[in-house]
């Protein structure tokens, strides 16, 4: 599979995980976790971009890609992450480009729990994106302010996302 196709595809993902914040009830966001009172659903979406930044630093940053800064899970606004989320797929899109022109592979990381080919790499970003996304939705119905049901179907309308 090409670079670009895996860009166009690493993008969608990222407007789904983007178009959920977007989404999720305000009053939610400095809510605790059920059954985790020190972690809030802010600090959870915060990690997100987090976690990308460790990766991209983690995979990148001996050939030059900077990871962005990452956010503080404590403070951050939704419309921080948002901007933190875009900032942090432009460097999983280095990544990938990265890839390319080194056949296929992104550079082994000290710790990593994937193979290096790009099939792989986006499987693992997409996947942990994915069971976050998941996460949200259940703690938005378990503290009784679930994503508005047109929400929780737009997750599934990846051709509309790939086209916002």
């Amino acid at each position: 599979m090409s670079g670009s196709r895996l860009i166009d595809a690493w993008r969608t993902n990222d407007r789904v995980t983007r178009y959920l914040i977007e989404q999720l009830p305000p009053k939610l966001w400095s809510q605790p976790i059920p059954g985790m009172p020190r972690k809030t659903v802010r600090m959870l979406a915060a990690h997100l971009h987090n976690c990308r930044c460790w990766w991209i630093r983690g995979l990148g940053g001996k050939s030059g890609i900077v990871a962005p800064a990452p956010v503080d899970r404590n403070r951050a606004t939704r419309q921080a992450v948002l901007r933190a989320l875009a900032r942090s797929s432009a460097g999983i899109i280095r990544l990938i480009e990265l890839g390319e022109t080194r056949g296929g592979t992104v550079p082994r990381s000290a710790w990593q729990n994937f193979p290096t080919d790009l099939a792989h790499f986006l499987c693992y970003f997409v996947a942990h994106e994915a069971h976050h996304r998941g996460q949200l939705v259940l703690i938005a119905r378990q503290l009784g302010q679930p994503v508005p049901k047109h929400a929780t179907n737009g997750l599934w309308q990846w051709i509309a996302r790939g086209r916002e």
